[in-house]
């Protein structure tokens, strides 16, 4: 009795090889094109603390019955006694003639001067000094009032800045503002 040899042969392991290795370049492809479109977490992070930087710095600020620059604004007991009120029901958000967030004589002094703000492309800091790596990002400040529960609208503020980084990667932050400290100076 004879008995067969067992094992494979030749064409037979260059079939497998061949099978095996078309499955895997299928599985490097979608492994290339799902990590080519994710975005990038550090852009993602970037964008968020960008954002959040942004935020602390308006939310921060006063939100008075009066401009801080206005004789009545330590005392006021409403928008009626201010010499030019902000932030209340006869206000315009904005900044007032001459403030910039980087004047060192006129800075702005008040939550809505926020209001219509934006940088970029590139980041700067409070001193106008670009930030470095930060090229590729912008970011704007919208100030609105906004009834926040029983608070009247013309209490509080509703911030929302905007940052885009590269890529196209956006993200919106939104946060309120009160008027917890009408005679809070800076």
């Amino acid at each position: 009795m004879s008995t067969r040899p067992r094992g494979v042969t030749l064409v037979e392991l260059i079939v497998f090889i061949v099978i095996v290795g078309v499955a895997m370049a299928g599985v490097f492809a979608a492994f290339n094109t799902i990590t080519a479109a994710s975005a990038n977490p550090q852009v993602n992070k970037q964008v968020l603390a960008i954002a959040e930087s942004l935020m602390d710095e308006v939310a921060l600020m006063p939100f008075t019955y009066c401009d801080p620059d206005d004789p009545a604004a330590a005392a006021a007991t409403g928008t009626g006694d201010c010499t030019a009120p902000v932030n209340g029901e006869d206000a315009v958000i904005g900044p007032e003639a001459g403030e910039t967030r980087y004047s060192a004589t006129m800075p702005f002094d008040n939550v809505s001067d926020y209001h219509g703000f934006s940088m970029g492309p590139g980041i700067q800091d409070i001193t106008n000094a670009t930030v470095g790596g930060l090229s590729a990002y912008s970011a704007s400040i919208t100030i609105t009032q906004s009834g926040l529960g029983s608070i009247a609208a013309a209490d509080a503020l509703r911030i929302s800045i905007t940052v885009t980084g590269p890529g196209g990667v956006s993200t919106t932050l939104e946060g309120y503002r009160t008027r917890y400290a009408p005679n809070s100076l800076p």
